[in-house]
Order: structure tokens, then C-alpha cells, then sequence
């Protein structure tokens, strides 16, 4: 009797304490309370982008930089609540060349339904992607920040059916804010130089043959000679033909527009067939700081466009140079100086814009967040963030009341801004073959 008497009291003991237990786990209610032990839900943000171009990887990278710093400071307040942002992303692949769309399409569909983000930042690599996205995007009616794709019918396509499309903002620039700046830069050059003959070499995608199409125009309503325009298929290697053409016809600037890894090719080419004309473009492997170490110094000359400040620093914008370091601090040296010349600005700035439009909207429901969105003012790495009535950031030439790019001139293997004025620390140098 004795033994079961014991075995009663201990088990009582056992379950009152095992209650105990369970009881202290429970949350107080969602007035809140010192006692509160549970994590907020996560904000979820959704990154489906062309992971394997340096462009998306580099987006990607900036995206987590600016969740650590917003973490950090204690999250995102919604109802009274300090809730931490949390980042999914895939891989569209969009950056292959030959793949479907409807197969960066199905990346981005798989995101949204399994991981169910309340917002999706960077957005397509490719804007043929871009495009159809907005249509995936409406079904689902998720508040999504562009920062790569940049054809100007994002635009257009969103006016076509407002209410469809209001999800879709974008903060990276448009094709034909490259081409304003292309086209003031090569002004410049000529007007300085009494040059006047352009030949242009595009790759074969839908910013890029718009910019190419776009420079053609403005130059040849200002007196220019363009003698030739090809375009080339993502992929393509081999610039020559293209190349002996400039050389024959005495063109003076060649005008590169590319974004894809063999695009460096050309200006390996250039030099060793000793064309005599300067390159002012955008060639993306040739944007990043270790670019002078990778080509061997055959950049030296080169003017090329960062298409946002932020992956280079600028002194009227000191956040650009405290980003760049910090992503140094986070993702390493090498990372930071091989960081994208496009669309790693734009998305860490999206971070704080989307984070700044849930506060002020006091919820995560999309169509708050789109209203909120609309009415963005702040200052970021990229410049004056504000967005125009089809939610576009606007882009110019003066960070304090734009976004603004920036070209800058590879000279003894450094990184020289030239263009905006606001930006410039020096004027255009010729290479030293077109003095002789």
C-alpha cells in the first residue's frame, strides 16, 4: 500500500509540473505583454530572379544585406508589433540563353504559392519576363519592386489596365533613361573632341536593342554619322565583324550595349585589332572594381555606365559608399569588388522603400502596401526615391531630387566618374592610341 500510495503522489507531482511546463510556453494575446515568449511572424519577402547572372546574384546579396540592418534594428512595426522580414528566393534561370519564358514564369509562380511572401523584391532579370510577369503578378496580388528589367513598355503595359497591374512598381531605371544618359555623354565627347561618327553593337534583347535604337535616333538628329548598328544573339563571342566595320568606316566612338558575360570579349578584340575609337556603353562584366585585374588592363579607356549610383560611390551620395562597404562586410572583399554595375542599388534600396510603406500603411495586405508605395519620398543609395503616376522611380541627373546613373571612365585601373556633373570627378581622357 505504501508503494502505491508513493506511485499516486509522485505521478501527481509529475503531471502538475508538466502543466507547469506546457502553460509557460503559451503566448499572451496580441495586446502584448512582458511575459511573451513567442517570435513575431515574419514578414516574407520573395526574391525570384536570374540567380546565376552576376546582376541577380548581386540583387540577391544586396536584398540580404538590408534585411540584416532592418532585423537588426528590431524589425518592422505592423499593429504595434515588431515583426522580422525573411527572405525566400529561386532561380529563374532567365539569364540562359534560349529559355523559355514561361519557364522563369513557372520559377515564379512555384515561389509565390509554396512560400506565399507578402511582397517580392527584384523581380525579372529579363524584361520579355518582366512583361508577362505582371500578368502572374495581378492574379496573385503581390506588391512586387522591380529593380533589373528595364524596357519602357513596364509603363506603357501597366496604364493598359490599371487596377490589373497597380502591384508592380519598379526601381531600377528604363532604357530610355541609358539612352538620355548615353546620348548627353556622347554629346559631351563630341562637341569636346569634333567627333562625330558612331558605330553601335547590341546585344539581341528588349533594353538593349531599345537603348541602341535610342541613341541611333538622338544621334543622327544631331548631326551624326552612324555608320552601323548590329546586334548579336545572347551568348555570341565573336565582335569582328562588327569591329573591322567601325575600323573601315572611321568611326570614332564605338556605342557597346550589352549585359551578358561574353560582352567582355569585345573590348579584348578591340585592342587587339587596334580600333581607333573610343568604346562609351555599357558593358556589364567591365562595370565591377576588379574588372581592370580580369581584362588585363584593356578596359583602360573604356567609358562605362553604371546604370544606378550605389555599386559606385559618389560623394554627393555618401550612402553609396557606406553600402559598398558594409556589403564588403557581409559578403567579403572579393564579392564587393566583382559587385554588379546594375540593380544591387535599386534592391537595397527596395528593402527600406517596401519597409517604410508597411509602416506608414500599418499592414502587410497589398493593397495598402501599393498605396503606401505611391506616396515613397526618401533618400537612398540611388538618389531622391520617388515614384511617377506608373510607378517608375524617376531618374535625372541630381541625386538630391532623383535617382540618378552614373558613367565613369576606366583610367590607370581606376573607376573615374564623368557623367552627370553632379558625379564627376574629372573630365573624359581619350586613350592615348586616338592622340597618335
Amino acid at each position: 500500500m505504501k508503494k502505491r500510495k508513493f506511485s499516486l503522489v509522485f505521478f501527481g507531482v509529475l503531471l502538475f509540473g508538466l502543466l507547469t511546463i506546457a502553460g509557460c510556453g503559451q503566448s499572451n494575446s496580441s495586446t502584448g505583454g512582458d511575459s511573451k515568449t513567442t517570435e513575431a511572424k515574419p514578414i516574407v519577402i520573395g526574391v525570384a530572379t536570374a540567380l546565376g547572372s552576376i546582376e541577380g546574384a548581386d540583387s540577391l546579396r544586396s536584398v540580404e544585406l538590408a534585411v540584416d540592418e532592418v532585423n537588426a534594428s528590431g524589425g518592422v512595426t505592423v499593429k504595434g508589433e515588431k515583426r522580422p522580414l525573411k527572405v525566400v528566393s529561386i532561380d529563374t534561370r532567365e539569364h540562359e540563353p534560349g529559355l523559355p519564358v514561361h519557364d522563369a514564369l513557372a520559377a515564379l509562380e512555384k515561389l509565390i504559392t509554396q512560400e506565399k511572401p507578402d511582397a517580392l523584391l527584384v523581380g525579372s532579370f529579363r524584361s520579355e519576363v518582366m512583361l508577362s510577369a505582371m500578368d502572374l503578378i495581378a492574379k496573385y496580388k503581390v506588391p512586387n519592386i522591380i529593380s533589373i528589367a528595364m524596357s519602357p513598355e513596364f509603363e506603357k503595359k501597366l496604364q493598359t489596365n490599371y487596377e490589373n497591374y497597380k502591384y508592380n512598381f519598379r526601381m531600377g531605371p528604363t532604357s530610355a533613361n541609358f539612352v538620355q544618359y548615353l546620348s548627353k555623354t556622347m554629346e559631351f565627347i563630341g562637341k569636346e573632341n569634333g567627333f562625330n561618327k558612331a558605330y553601335i553593337v547590341n546585344q539581341e534583347v528588349l533594353w538593349a536593342e531599345g537603348t541602341a535604337k535610342g541613341v541611333k535616333k538622338y544621334l543622327e538628329a544631331n548631326g551624326w554619322q552612324v555608320i552601323g548598328k548590329d546586334t548579336y544573339a545572347t551568348g555570341a563571342s565573336d565582335f569582328s565583324a562588327s569591329l573591322t566595320k567601325a575600323k573601315n568606316g572611321g568611326a570614332q566612338i564605338i556605342v557597346p550595349v550589352f549585359d551578358m558575360p561574353q560582352s567582355g570579349v569585345l573590348i579584348k578584340q578591340a585592342k587587339s585589332m587596334k580600333v581607333p575609337a573610343i568604346m562609351v556603353g555599357h558593358i556589364s562584366p567591365a562595370t565591377n572594381n576588379n574588372a581592370w585585374n580580369t581584362f588585363g588592363g584593356d578596359v583602360d579607356g573604356l567609358v562605362n555606365f553604371v546604370h544606378e549610383i550605389g555599386s559606385i560611390s559618389i560623394s554627393a551620395v555618401p550612402k553609396s559608399a557606406t553600402f559598398i562597404e558594409n556589403f564588403g562586410k557581409k559578403h567579403g572583399e572579393d564579392k564587393k569588388n566583382k559587385m554588379a554595375g546594375h540593380g544591387t542599388g535599386p534592391a537595397y534600396d527596395s528593402v527600406f522603400v517596401l519597409t517604410d510603406a508597411i509602416q506608414r500603411a500599418d499592414s502587410v495586405e497589398a493593397d495598402a502596401i501599393v498605396e503606401a508605395l505611391k506616396k515613397t519620398d526618401t533618400d537612398g543609395v540611388i538618389g531622391k526615391i520617388k515614384f511617377n503616376e506608373n510607378h517608375q522611380v524617376i531618374y535625372d541627373v541630381d541625386p538630391k531630387t532623383s535617382a540618378m546613373g552614373v558613367a565613369f571612365q576606366w583610367v590607370d585601373g581606376k573607376r573615374i566618374p564623368v557623367f552627370p556633373e553632379a558625379a564627376a570627378e574629372a573630365k573624359v581622357k581619350l586613350p592615348d592610341y586616338m592622340n597618335k
